[in-house]
């Protein structure tokens, strides 16, 4: 049953009647930086013909490397509607992967989830090829991506492979992420994902323990709803207790798609604060 009361704090589309007109800026922005963009195209990182990514390659060798994850709560969008973020990180020097994944319901949660660390792993391994330095890289994502960024940030590497290190990622950005994905369950977000409360509690990075003690900046939109400020907050204070160093902070005057649209200018916080992980900033 939907909890209408719920539905509303996190039901985006609704809460921003605007959203058509914003995701396709969102389209226009990205293919225009494709057109100019120095790029590997459909690199495959795992089996499924979902686990693609394009890599947007900066000029000098042994560059930062930083993986993009877009949004959609778990099932829309692809690689393509958001990968303008990546213009600033690749002018200020940094080779920046923006990958795909399957999506709800075809697949679960869980294998998202899975699939986002298998990019990551390789990166890690295949940095060489592409002259990136593989000893520095971060991930940053959008709404669900920002989910998928702690749940990263919480993988124990050697149990996935016993080649990666511990510190695999060095630092994570989240905008307008979800950590506690127990509020969703009785929302019409749900409907496609299909979570249960135990899935809902082991793909909630939020209960999680991080993996090393890489920095963990949250942002968030000051016209978002109370929840959002809650998850991030909630997330900055949880993980801050563990050690680790985070940043939690509310943009103004933009929504859930508007506090993305401005990452293009790397005076952006979101996109300034990767740069900083990234030693580019």
């Amino acid at each position: 049953m939907i909890d209408p009361a719920m539905d509303g704090q996190y039901n985006n589309r609704a809460n921003v009647p605007e959203h058509p007109e914003l995701l396709a800026e969102w389209a226009a922005k990205s293919a225009a930086w494709e057109a100019d963009a120095r790029t590997m195209r459909e690199l495959v990182y795992g089996d499924s013909d979902a686990e693609t990514l394009d890599l947007y390659l900066a000029e000098a060798d042994n560059a930062p490397i930083h993986m993009y994850i877009h949004g959609g709560y778990w099932q829309a969008n692809t690689k393509k509607s958001s990968n303008f973020v990546a213009r600033p990180l690749v002018a200020a020097g940094a080779d920046v992967a923006v990958i795909d994944y399957g999506l709800c319901p075809d697949v679960t949660i869980d294998e998202i989830g899975r699939q986002c660390r298998a990019a990551l792993a390789c990166l890690w391994r295949e940095a060489e090829g592409f002259g990136g330095n593989r000893d520095l890289i971060t991930v940053s994502g959008h709404s669900c991506g920002g989910q998928l960024v702690g749940m990263a940030m919480a993988t124990g590497w050697a149990e996935f492979g016993d080649d990666l290190p511990k510190d695999l990622v060095k630092g994570g950005v989240s905008i307008s992420g979800l950590f506690d994905l127990e509020p969703l369950l009785n929302t019409s977000i749900n409907i496609k994902v299909g979570m249960d409360a135990e899935t809902a509690r082991r793909n909630s990075p939020l209960f999680m323990g991080p993996a090393c003690d890489a920095p963990l900046a949250l942002y968030w939109g000051g016209d978002e709803t109370d929840a959002f400020r809650w998850q991030s907050e909630t997330m900055a204070e949880a993980w801050g207790a563990k050690g680790v160093e985070t940043v939690a902070e509310a943009i103004s005057s933009v929504n859930h798609f508007t506090v993305l649209t401005g990452m293009e200018d790397p005076a952006h916080p979101a996109t300034r604060a990767i740069l900083q992980q990234l030693g580019l900033g």
